[in-house]
This record gives structure tokens, sequence and C-alpha cells, in this order.
């Protein structure tokens, strides 16, 4: 069985921590683009819905 002694690997910490940087953000452009697009569709049905 493999040993439970936890030791710190800095050159690992430092390439996981760059990762969780670039990779774990919110997708805002594709938020905004979705309620921006859902509200342009609903705005376009009640527009269709007055004629």
């Amino acid at each position: 069985m493999k040993g439970m002694t936890w030791t710190p690997d800095e050159e690992h910490d430092k390439k996981v921590n760059q990762y969780l940087e670039q990779i774990n953000h919110a997708p805002y452009e594709v938020i905004f683009a979705l309620i921006f697009g859902a509200f342009c569709f609903f705005t376009f049905i009640v527009l269709l819905g007055n004629f």
C-alpha cells in the first residue's frame, strides 16, 4: 500500500493554480448573449402579437 504522507510539490501546485486561473471563469459573454437573445425574441413576439 502506498504511504499516506503528504509532501508539498511547489511546481505542481503552480501548474494547477495557473490552469484553474485560466479555465475557472464564468462565461459572462454567453450568459449576456442568451439574455439579450431572449429579450429580443420576447420583444419580437410581443410586436407580432399587437398586429
